[in-house]
């Protein structure tokens, strides 16, 4: 580390100069703390000792004090910051637009458009010079009609234009999304604070303001905001892995290692230090400044892998990063990856469009072999030409234009809106769950919430209101059932009673008057501790003349609260020269170390296990019944003479009296019973997993309606589970654990182990229809496996500490309970949207698909031109997946079972919709192709001769296919089977003006689209003729509507998730991983090869296509899908993290750049 400063040099040489005269008469100077905080353990110890006397030596320096904190004065402050520093770390300069513009332009896809685009644009204005010899027979049949060889340029201009609009798209999304993201942060800082002692008052200033020499109070739970020096500590620990990679949590105290440094969490206890060190000169800022410095060299490098990582690591983001803290965290989270499976969607979408992929080949390559079959025989068989050497290259000529058919197919098969829908959907429902007070750190937990089949729910604060009061006591041998009058109470109990409540509680929870009057007085710090707080305000007594007369410095040994000691226990020094231990904790385990009682008269008893039994059964089984939790309160008096080993924790919290039993209420939250209902009725099974003791649990989840009388369930403590799971060498086994969790419905006086435990069983089970979706609720630092191990950990954004906000994917802002609801709702709303876009999509591909081919196999040009089907693509991928992935949730979303993980994505019901539709469709247009002219009465546009104008028969074609498209799109909107179609359209503004918006422009281009895009204008009876076609498809919807699905065994359901076999260990999916990658990285390769080769040889074709002057229909159904090609790359990998923007109609392929390296 001594290094690490040390290259840093630019901050030395700036602060030679304080050097000289103590740094502004401060007694350290910048370059003598830095050098100290790199030190540890005895070193450091020694350090302090040789240079300061001991720490309050060096707070003297500082011009601090240890109690009294500093002055709180602004210019004194303000010093502070010039010569120290401030706590605040500079972010990276963002991007200019135009540096995003050029990064856009840096696609590989996009470059190869832009080359095609200007050889195509090159060739459109090349004549081809006389006409080709006959010789090798004129094997072309069909015309490429004069619109499109005139207007050969435009479809050059198109891409070219369509790249202009998805860089400027892309460019503005990333800007867009750099934008909010530095908004959330700037909000995540403003909102950090920390608590420090400034004029001797506890104030809590944010976390940007602290400066050296301010003494902080840390405690269980915090994230440290900069480096310091311990003061006065009770048995801290804290987890140092962030900055040292080492797992286990490091004692610290003042005798042995006192240093503290920021970026660290702290895992266990508190105490206080003083601030040494801020901003880039902590640690952690010093290994900021260097990844900042070094980052730029390997930038150069590492362009490629930066493109990668920027984007992960901007959604991987921690949430502090106010104090810059944790920047190697987030870079040890960039090496190593998120190593959660991919999201329950992403892997049924990867499958899916694996599936349709597999097919669209099938279908490509059939195409191929017909036509390679059909000019054979035409020519070799029925023409009767033989082979001639000298034409073998024209030959192959068209080999590979049939070739260059079957790709076009192939990509008109692939969906490739399908990242765009998913995209658009997660960030437009991130947006509103923000409003529900769900702020979301990883957007694929907002889907996965969706599919979520349990809840396991911590009770404090989620389902309580977290505002405790105690209701019931048992003091002196007496049980009220109300707040005694403190009259009737012993003195002697009186006292001891104060006092151990005021002493054996963190000295940073209080409990102060209200705010405004009438309203109820505020509790800061740990509630359980401000219930206890408020009993001795209730009894009129006072804590803070107790607190006053013995300082927390004076404190001889503090036990802190944890969970495997569920106790809190302190020593002081008596005047006599003994000690008193104060202890309180969990009545049932308190009680088991009380061997004396305290009577009426405040005297001894003693305490058998006896009178323990009868206790329980008497006192406090009935407190816990009415949901009371019960704490035990006791003291031990050590005499002078000899020190007991204060390290034998087990000897020196025993033989304990006890003064009272306390009942502490946490009421139920009024608005969680119902919510609870909604998840019950949506197939969720609510677990209640608490520290508390069974029969307080029992009785909360009662209220909840987590528990119903008659049911047949399962409550158990912590003991108790472990038992049934634990095989006798004391492993857990995964068929003992599948008996119990699913009738287990509260797991009491649980250890965060068991939660984990508990959360992985569930997850890894396979009994049952489907595999769970688990999301879990914390907010203590010890849930953190558990938060992490879920498929959605929730943490509590008041309550939370800062570990569990680290480790969660959605933070409660409001802490309750029924937010998690809205989240079930809008993850459902999500898969839903994907599904009503995949209905329409799949519909339009399947069509699309089979009038490509039977055009180029039958007619042997295609019913659809190439703009038209650049078109078509824009109304298919780009509007729709904006329309129907916009569509806002409703309540009757909760009134289904989730679909699980294993429940396919397209079910029987939209597979029905998809075929049905399809038919109606091909039917329709096949009708129009072959008998159009006869029905209409107009010329027939197959076969036209060589440059006719556009024909009216084909320009019906094109329209009537675009309104049974923009009609399925509102019958898209229902993927179960409703009636209504209609319902709650106008609450979706987008939908409305989208479908419109494409009527309008439909018009504009039938009537005035001419050459250009191959249409004639069409008299007003055709229009209506297109249109009642149209609309029939909204009258066929009921009609399919009315075939009960059934009777259709025959269909099969597609986009099924994982199956069984293929979810193993985690370092399976590791490896997975980076095959999958490999193999992306290497399919992204070809594809875009191919791609390349395809458009140049198309280009070539057209030119020998005009010099022979016969027709090609490849070319013109090749060019149909421009965007298609663009994007059925995305496909491969579909997005997690993605960000929304103003999406553009040619935003589908400009995603693509944002998308491509955002899959983790």
């Amino acid at each position: 580390m001594g290094d690490v400063a040390n290259s840093s040099v630019g901050h030395h040489a700036k602060n030679q100069q304080h050097g000289a005269n103590r740094a502004g008469g401060f007694g350290c100077t910048l370059p003598e703390l830095r050098s100290l905080m790199e030190l540890r353990g005895a070193e450091a110890l020694q350090k302090i000792q040789e240079t300061y006397g001991d720490v309050s030596g060096l707070c003297k320096r500082l011009k601090t004090s240890p109690t009294e904190g500093l002055s709180d004065n602004v210019t004194d402050l303000e010093k502070r910051r010039q010569i120290y520093g401030q706590n605040f770390i500079p972010p990276k300069k963002p991007k200019t637009f135009l540096q995003l513009v050029w990064e856009a332009l840096q696609d590989v896809t996009l470059i190869i458009l832009e080359i095609a685009a200007i050889i195509s644009l090159g060739l459109s204005f090349y004549a081809p010079p006389g006409e080709q010899s006959d010789a090798c027979g004129n094997v072309s049949a069909g015309a490429e009609d004069e619109g499109e060889a005139e207007a050969g340029w435009i479809e050059g201009a198109a891409i070219l234009l369509s790249v202009i609009c998805v860089v400027l798209v892309t460019a503005f999304n990333d800007w867009s999304k750099e934008k909010q993201f530095r908004g959330l942060q700037s909000r995540i800082e403003q909102e950090q604070k920390f608590q420090v002692i400034r004029k001797g008052q506890v104030i809590q200033v944010p976390v940007a303001e602290l400066v050296v020499g301010d003494i902080a109070q840390i405690k269980y739970g915090d994230l440290l905001p900069a480096d310091g020096v311990l003061i006065q500590g009770n048995d801290l620990k804290i987890d140092e892995s962030s900055l040292t990679g080492e797992s286990d949590h490091v004692r610290k105290a003042v005798d042995k290692d006192p240093m503290l440094l920021s970026g660290t969490h702290v895992m266990e206890g508190s105490g206080r230090m003083v601030v040494t060190a801020v901003g880039v000169n902590s640690q952690t800022g010093i290994i900021f400044t260097l990844l900042g410095a070094s980052g730029e060299e390997e930038e150069k490098k590492e362009k490629k892998a930066k493109k990668q990582d920027g984007a992960v690591a901007m959604e991987m983001q921690p949430l502090k990063s106010a104090e810059g803290g944790e920047m190697e965290e987030r870079e040890k989270k960039k090496a190593n990856g998120p190593k959660k499976e991919k999201s329950v969607l992403q892997g049924k979408l990867t499958k899916l469009a694996v599936q349709i992929g597999k097919a669209g080949l099938v279908m490509s390559a059939f195409t191929v072999v017909i036509l390679v079959i059909y000019f054979v025989i035409h020519n070799f068989v029925i023409g009767g030409r033989p082979w001639l050497s000298n034409c073998t290259p024209v030959y192959v000529q068209y080999f590979v234009k049939f070739f260059i058919i079957g790709v076009t197919v192939l990509v008109v098969a692939v969906p490739e809106g399908l990242p765009l829908a998913v995209t658009i959907s997660l960030a437009y429902s991130v947006k509103k769950m923000m409003k529900d007070n769900n702020l979301v750190r990883h957007l694929d937990a907002c889907e996965t919430m969706g599919n979520a089949t349990a809840i396991c729910s911590d009770k404090t604060g989620t389902l309580t209101t977290n505002r405790m009061t105690v209701v019931q006591s048992y003091v002196g041998d007496t049980h009220y059932k109300e707040i005694p009058d403190p009259n009737n109470l012993n003195p002697k109990i009186l006292d001891l009673l104060v006092h151990a409540i005021s002493i054996n509680s963190a000295y940073t929870t209080k409990v102060l008057p209200p705010e405004k009057e009438g309203a109820l007085p505020r509790q800061v710090g740990n509630k359980t501790e401000c219930a206890l707080l408020g009993f001795v305000l209730d009894l009129k007594q006072d804590f803070q003349p107790v607190r006053d007369q013995i300082p927390e410095q004076k404190l001889y040994k503090v036990y802190t609260f944890n969970s495997v000691r569920k106790s809190m226990s302190t020593v002081i020094c008596m005047p006599d020269g003994g000690f008193r231990l104060f202890s309180k904790g969990a009545s049932e385990i308190l009680l088991k170390k009380c061997t004396n009682i305290l009577n009426s008269n405040g005297e001894l008893r003693s305490f058998r296990p006896r009178d323990r039994d009868e206790m329980v059964k008497k006192i406090i089984e009935p407190m816990a019944c009415d949901g009371l939790r019960t704490i035990c309160i006791a003291y031990r008096d050590f005499s002078a003479g000899q020190e007991p080993e204060w390290d034998n924790e087990t000897e020196i919290v025993g033989e304990l009296t006890c003064i009272a039993v306390v009942g502490i209420e946490d009421p139920v939250r009024p608005e969680v019973p119902e919510a609870i209902r909604k998840c019950q009725r949506a197939g969720i099974t609510v677990r209640m997993v608490t520290g508390d003791n069974i029969n307080t649990a029992r009785a909360i989840a009662a209220k909840c309606g987590i528990i119903q009388p008659g049911e047949d369930f399962l409550c158990l403590e912590g003991k108790e589970f472990n038992r049934r799971i634990r095989n006798e060498k004391g492993e857990i086994e995964q068929d003992r654990l599948d008996k119990v969790w699913p009738k287990l419905r509260v797991l009491a006086r649980s250890s965060p182990t068991d939660k984990h435990t508990l959360v992985k069983g569930i997850i890894d089970s396979t009994i049952g229809e489907q595999r769970q979706v688990v999301a879990v609720t914390g907010d203590g630092t010890n849930d953190g496996p558990a938060l992490k191990k879920a498929d959605v950990g929730f943490a509590m954004g008041i309550a939370g500490t800062d570990v569990a906000k680290e480790a969660s994917d959605i933070i409660l802002t409001d802490d309750n309970f029924s937010s998690i609801v809205k989240a079930v709702m809008w993850g459902r709303n999500v898969y839903d949207s994907i599904s009503k876009f995949l209905q329409f999509q799949l519909t339009v591909n399947v069509v699309a698909v089979i009038v490509a081919f039977t055009g180029a196999c039958i007619t042997q040009d295609s019913p659809l031109k190439a703009v038209q089907m650049l078109w078509v693509n824009l109304i298919m991928d780009t509007f729709a997946s904006l329309a129907l992935a916009t569509e806002p949730p409703t309540e009757s979303l909760l009134l289904r079972k989730p679909y699980g993980r294993d429940k396919p994505l397209i079910s029987r019901t939209m597979m029905k919709n998809i075929l049905g539709h399809a038919i109606y469709q091909l039917t329709v247009i096949f009708t129009l192709l072959f008998a159009g002219e006869v029905i209409f009465d107009i010329d027939s546009g197959r076969n036209a001769p060589l440059h006719s104008p556009p024909s009216e028969h084909y320009t019906i074609i094109f329209n009537t296919f675009v309104l049974m498209q923009l009609c399925n799109e509102i019958n898209a909107r229902k993927i179960h089977g409703e009636r209504n179609v209609f319902e709650g359209i106008f609450s979706n503004p987008i939908f409305c003006s989208i479908v419109l918006g494409t009527f309008g422009i439909q018009i504009v281009i039938v009537q005035f689209g001419g050459k250009p895009f191959s249409c004639a204008p069409l008299t007003v009876e055709q229009w209506l003729w297109c249109l009642f076609i149209g609309i029939g498809e909204l009258v066929w919807g009921q009609v399919i509507a009315t075939i009960p699905t059934s009777q259709l065994k025959f269909l099969k359901e597609a986009g099924h998730g994982p199956g069984k076999d293929e979810i193993t260990d985690e370092e399976m999916a590791e490896d997975e991983e980076e095959i999958d990658h490999a193999e992306r990285e290497l399919r992204r390769g070809q594809i875009l090869w191919f791609r390349g080769l395809n458009r140049i040889q198309t280009q070539m074709e057209v030119v020998s296509t005009f010099k022979r002057s016969g027709s090609f229909q490849g070319a013109v159904r090749r060019r149909s899908s421009v965007l298609s090609q663009l994007h059925d790359v995305t496909n491969i990998s579909t997005p997690t993290h993605v960000i929304l923007s103003a999406a553009n109609p040619t935003s589908a392929a400009g995603t693509l750049r944002m998308f491509r390296f955002l899959s983790p």
